[in-house]
């Protein structure tokens, strides 16, 4: 601990968890008196040429002096921090604020120098990096504003450090030494440097987990069954590619082996290394398997153990403790009360779960927080009549469990570059940090289609799962997760359905549908589901019951030759008589047709038409091998894959003499560009809903892709007063903390950034109220401003028009014998504003979301059909022109049923001053501006609040940590 003569109590808040490049994790603390044995420990094993580098001289040892200067801190002007791994430094940082003159100083001084030592042994794991991300957030936060460091020229790995950081830099050389100054201020590049680490390092770290090269099963049962025993026996039968080990400390002398597994007694007993470690021993137990693996280096855990958070406190600190041991080793955990993983890869053939089967390989990343439902999709992905046909199956699958350390967005970080994923499928019941989440899922979904479905979205979050509290309805949440491209379903039903979609057929490149078939009722229904969806659906085209198979094939030929559609839906029922094609010869048809048009999706309704799947997955490469048993097509999506080989009775003539590549196509958007066009899958449905719903969320996810890639900027406008406003945020929260501003400030506050509420005056008394109506002009507006009869129209707490003050005072006189006197009702006058639509505009900071704009139309619109549209700030002029078009009753804005259209342009720059008001000024957790009117011309703000309070700290602005739940 620190002696009373220093400055400031142990800073407890800069620890942290860091991921290193290589996967691994260290842990970052303030060093202390106590530290001396472990820097001294740590400097012996530092190599003399790096002990060169640091003191530009020989310094073979530490003299008691060094020792005490480098544990003695104020944590002011003088801080150290650490990197340990399993208790021992790896590295250390510290900077010492000075003058102008180069020597120590204190405050007001903001610059100081700072100098690094790295272990050699943990060079090049990026521990110099994370350091330095720790060391500027600290000195930041103690107003030092600049950094200085003195580095030989020989110095190469360091010099990059600094450079490679992002941050404004000088340079000089002088007397033999690079002198590097730099300011602290986060940059744009500094960011994105931070966060490309961030994805290397957390993606690593998942790899490592998904491919390791061996695997110890620890609580492997002596005799067949139990979780432990299962996982080995799963892990055996995937055919794993690396090692295998069995351990369990109940066997033996004589037993060597379990199932022809090597066994050991304990995992320090196995020779060679340990990358994967599943733990399957009862909770109590843990700890003492967990010490021993990270003796023996193991690099990551799976931890299929019950008994932590879900069973209550006690289990909560109890993986609270397994999160922090683990971590100490530098190990992350999947789990506890994990599922397991898995990897299809043939270089891996992973199955290191609970699944008896190892599902088929394919291009979709799968990650379910919960292990039944992790069970009941990889069921889905395996049967082919329950779900899948054809080889579209997983690449990789985690499942969670509790989520401790290793969580969702650790997995998007993998699979954004994973070669081998081209679809992501989600189940959450949970989101512990949505801002990175979505951040993540913005820059995922701009690559690979990403599905998710929620679960708990109407109570608290499993038992399990530590979570930072919201207080957005789930409504709004679905919103902000759409506005980062995620493709947001409800159910495992649509999961899986867009899943087969999005995995191996192009993007639409528009919402018109062409609909086509051997049934005119099939076709009707598909037509009605498309306008549901908000699709634009062609006639349908009714083939008639007697369609063959060259009907179907020159069909669909010539609705995706046809630039009038941007889709094609097949409908297919049974059909009886000796010209009705059977299930090989319409497969073919429809499989010929799609390959020669590969630019344009194609899905299947088919109604009973089991045998048409068996024999479409039946052809090429994703048929059964042989032996194995043909999958039954009972209900669920099935996939056709489309092939080279003419239908029955087509032309040899027709254009269908190669596939060629998706890329060839220009006028489509590939959903998973890394996939091969000869491997597109047509997917089937057994309901037209289904399959339009799907196809929907691609229409709308491929206008995402659009627009994304012209984002939008967030505009500057010159008449905003940011410091004046700062100044009356400070002076305002001087006087206590959530407090809500009077008229006259808020209308200050929005006035300095050029949002102007229209005058109202308080009206005490009907003579008051004579002066100010007086004072405005006529004609005016009597309103209350009562909690209770506030915005509340028809209740008939507001009177418009009054055109004289004879009007005005009967006005005040019935307001005040209908709900009672001036003092409770607090009447104003306001003068009449322009006849328009009534709007919304609103924002609140969430504690786990952050800021968000909203916006509807007043009145029960909002209030009771909840259409309101919400979008995460700071706003770009995109965001605020969809705003104002998503709601549902948007068309009132625009001209509905021959009324005047109103300026939208106004009301989107209102949406935009907003949002840069909240942006600027995170102490602004709370703005409601209701009504807005908005006219044909112009708009007018009538009524305004804002709530201000210290916001909560952001921990996504500042440097790399893993969260602690």
């Amino acid at each position: 601990m620190q002696t009373s003569s220093d400055r400031h109590e142990y800073p407890a808040h800069w620890e942290a968890d860091v991921v290193l490049r290589d996967g691994g994790t260290a842990r970052v603390r303030p060093i202390t008196v106590d530290d001396a044995e472990r820097l001294v420990s740590f400097y012996e094993q530092v190599s003399d040429e790096s002990k060169y580098y640091r003191f530009f001289a020989p310094y073979p040892r530490l003299s008691a002096k060094d020792v005490h200067r480098f544990t003695h801190h104020d944590f002011v002007d003088r801080v150290g921090l650490a990197a340990t791994v399993g208790g021992e430094f790896i590295a250390t940082v510290r900077y010492d604020r000075i003058g102008a003159d180069g020597t120590a100083a204190s405050a007001p001084a903001d610059e100081a120098e700072v100098a690094f030592l790295v272990q050699d042994a943990h060079q090049g794991r990026g521990v110099a990096s994370a350091l330095l991300e720790h060391i500027a957030a600290v000195a930041r936060e103690r107003d030092i504003r600049r950094f200085a460091a003195e580095v030989l020229p020989a110095n190469s790995k360091m010099i990059k450090v600094f450079t490679d950081a992002g941050y404004q830099q000088k340079r000089s050389f002088e007397d033999g030494v690079v002198r590097l100054e730099f300011d602290l201020e986060p940059t744009d590049r500094s960011l994105a440097v931070q966060r490309a680490r961030e994805q290397r390092a957390e993606a690593r770290s998942v790899q490592r987990l998904l491919a390791p090269g061996s695997v110890a099963v620890i609580g492997a049962g002596r005799t067949p069954g139990g979780v432990g025993r299962s996982v080995l026996a799963n892990l055996r039968e995937a055919g794993f590619t690396g090692r295998l080990y069995a351990v369990n400390k109940a066997l033996g002398e004589d037993e060597k082996e379990l199932d022809g597994v090597p066994a050991h007694r304990s995992v320090t007993d196995i020779e060679g290394p340990v990358d994967l470690a599943v733990v399957a021993v009862p909770a109590a137990h843990v700890p003492e398997v967990v010490a021993q693996c990270g003796e023996h280096g193991v690099q990551g855990l799976v931890v299929v153990s019950a008994g932590y958070a879900e069973s209550g406190p006690e289990g909560r600190e109890r993986q609270r403790e397994l999160v922090r041991q683990a971590r100490t080793y530098g190990m992350r955990i999947i789990g506890p009360n994990a599922f397991g993983i898995i990897n299809t890869a043939p270089d891996v053939r992973l199955n290191a779960s609970l699944a008896p089967e190892t599902p088929r390989s394919g291009r979709i990343g799968l990650f379910a927080q919960s292990g039944a439902i992790g069970i009941a999709l990889l069921s889905r992905l395996h049967r082919r009549g329950g779900g899948v046909t054809g080889d579209t199956g997983v690449s990789t699958f985690v499942s969670s469990g509790n989520r401790a350390d290793v969580s969702g967005n650790d997995v998007l970080q993998y699979w954004y570059d994973d070669p081998d994923t081209d679809v992501v499928l989600m189940y959450l019941e949970s989101i512990g940090n949505p801002r990175k989440f979505t951040r993540l899922a913005r820059r995922t979904a701009a690559v690979k289609p990403l599905v998710v479905v929620q679960g708990a979205r109407h109570g608290s979050a499993p038992q399990g799962h530590a979570v930072r509290a919201t207080r957005l309805p789930h409504t709004t949440v679905s919103a902000l997760l759409r506005q980062a491209g995620v493709i947001r379903v409800d159910t495992i039903t649509e999961l899986v359905d867009a899943g087969l979609l999005l995995a191996r057929q192009p993007l639409p490149a528009g919402p018109r549908v062409a609909i086509l078939g051997n049934s005119e009722s099939l076709g009707m229904l598909t037509y009605d589901a498309c306008l549901s969806e908000g699709l634009r659906p062609l006639p349908p085209l009714d083939l008639t019951t007697g369609a063959s198979a060259r009907d179907f094939h020159a069909a669909l030929s010539r609705a995706l030759a046809d630039d009038s559609c941007d889709a094609v839906v097949v409908t297919a029922i049974p059909a009886l008589g000796e010209m009705s094609p059977g299930d090989a010869a319409l497969a073919e048809a429809l499989r010929s047709a799609a390959a020669a048009n590969p630019s344009k999706p194609v899905l299947v309704v088919h109604v009973e038409l089991g045998g048409l799947a068996e024999a479409l997955s039946a052809a090429a490469s994703t048929a059964p091998q042989v032996g194995e048993k043909a999958p039954g097509a009972v209900g669920g999506a099935h996939l056709f894959r489309p092939a080279e080989r003419l239908p029955t009775g087509v032309s040899e003539a027709a254009d269908v003499t190669r596939v060629p590549g998706v890329s060839e196509a220009t006028d489509v958007t590939p959903a998973h560009p890394s996939g091969p066009a000869d491997s597109r899958l047509i997917p089937a449905y057994p309901a037209a809903e289904r399959a339009v719903r799907a196809l929907s969320e691609a229409v709308r996810h491929a206008q995402w892709r659009r627009e994304a890639a012209e984002p939008g900027r967030v505009p500057e406008f010159e008449d905003i007063d940011e410091k004046g406003a700062a100044e009356q945020i400070d002076a305002a929260l001087a006087r206590g903390e959530g407090l809500t501003l009077g008229s006259e400030e808020t209308a200050a506050l929005l006035g300095r950034y050029g949002i102007h509420l229209r005058q109202a005056r308080p009206a005490p008394t009907p003579d008051e109220a004579a002066r100010a109506a007086g004072a405005i002009g006529y004609p005016v507006a009597l309103k209350t401003t009562a909690p209770h009869l506030r915005h509340r129209a028809d209740l008939g707490g507001v009177r418009l028009d009054l055109a004289d003050e004879e009007q005005l005072r009967r006005a005040y006189t019935e307001l005040t014998e209908l709900f009672g006197g001036p003092e409770e009702l607090r009447p104003v006058v306001q003068g009449m504003a322009p006849r328009g639509v009534d709007t919304i505009v609103r924002t609140v900071l969430d504690p786990a979301a952050g800021a968000v704009l909203s916006f509807g139309i007043a009145g029960p619109a909002s209030q009771l059909l909840g259409d309101m549209a919400h979008r995460l700030i700071p706003a770009t002029e995109r965001d605020a022109a969809s705003l104002v078009r998503s709601i549902r009753t948007a068309p009132l804005l625009f001209g509905w049923r021959g009324s005047a259209p109103v300026d939208t342009e106004a009301l989107e720059e209102l949406l935009l001053r907003v949002s840069r008001l909240v942006d600027d000024h995170p102490e602004v957790v709370a703005v409601s501006l209701e009504p807005v009117v908005v006219a044909p011309r112009g708009l007018s703000v009538l009524g305004a609040t804002v709530r201000l309070a210290r916001p909560p700290v952001r921990d996504d602005l500042g440097p790399r940590t893993l969260p602690v739940y």
